[in-house]
């Protein structure tokens, strides 16, 4: 199972649409193994501002799957679930207009 996560492992993110799955890099899944070793569920909270920005970066380098049904899902090994994406620090994106500084997801915004 070590194997497969290593190989072929995504990472769940729970966002407040439901969930989500990520494809690291071969790297990046060495390092959510080793961030996942003890515990297969982490909320966002308890990890350091290093490892959220460590997973902040993946989420924006590589997007998640979006063809991802249940079928496949159970498929796939997950390496670990995090029960929030991270909050993106929008003083330190570099974001311009109003667009930009959106959240990509809606349900992060509160309604008028």
């Amino acid at each position: 199972m070590l194997i497969e996560k290593l190989s072929t492992g995504v990472l769940r993110v729970l966002t407040p649409l439901g969930p989500r799955y990520l494809k690291p890099s071969f790297w990046q899944r060495v390092y959510l193994l080793w961030l996942f070793r003890n515990f297969e569920t982490l909320p966002v909270k308890v990890l350091t501002s290093g490892q959220q920005r460590r997973i902040e970066t993946m989420c924006s380098q590589h997007g998640f799957l979006h063809l991802l049904t249940s079928e496949s899902s159970s498929e796939m090994p997950i390496i670990g679930t995090l029960e929030q994406r991270p909050p993106v620090d929008l003083r330190k994106s570099g974001a311009h207009s109003e667009s930009e500084l959106r959240s990509p997801f809606a349900a992060d915004h509160p309604r008028p």
